[in-house]
């Protein structure tokens, strides 16, 4: 397959069953991660991941080939409150956050987590935003990566757990 342009743009409500359907598709294929049975309420929100878009602050953001096709997708916070993670960071201020990436596995390894990352700085930059939130886990270790290279650092400070699933913080200051 032949590398080619995305463009990140935000969801439309006739998408969000779609997006849900490669959210569910992602997460499940991750090695080590809970699955749906484990899990279930997880896998119900990622399902129906339209919904994250009624809270105020929020936006879900995909990543579409040339064609038109989603590739991918994650769901961006311009306030903390809205969230929706264990631990303490719904209480961060003057940040943004995100949640939920996912790029679709028959297009990975083509700068599509980056973009959709880099869009959500720029995002949190617009705004003047002090930092930038995520959580991720050890079953994510491509995305913790790639997270790191855009200068992200762990922050034990935002570590939860989630069922018995240890979820690490990392932050980035702008």
């Amino acid at each position: 397959m032949k590398k080619q342009n995305y463009l990140v743009i935000k969801a439309k409500a006739t998408e969000f069953e779609q997006i849900g359907e490669l959210m569910v598709r992602v997460y499940s294929d991750l090695e080590g991660f809970p699955t749906a049975l484990e899990q279930p309420e997880y896998y119900k929100m990622l399902a129906n991941i339209g919904e994250v878009t009624k809270k105020p602050e929020t936006e879900l953001l995909v990543a579409v080939s040339t064609e038109g096709e989603i590739v991918g997708c994650v769901v961006y916070f311009s306030d903390m409150q809205y969230y929706g993670s264990g631990g303490t960071a719904n209480g961060e201020k003057n940040t943004s956050g995100f949640r939920l990436l996912a790029v679709d596995s028959s297009y990975r390894g083509q700068g599509i987590g980056k973009l959709l990352i880099e869009e959500c700085l720029r995002k949190a930059k617009k705004l003047k935003h002090d930092q930038v939130v995520i959580h991720s886990t050890r079953a994510m270790q491509q995305a913790i990566e790639i997270y790191e290279k855009l200068g992200f650092k762990r922050s034990v400070d935002l570590d939860f757990m989630q069922g018995a699933l240890p979820v690490f913080g990392f932050r980035l200051i702008l």
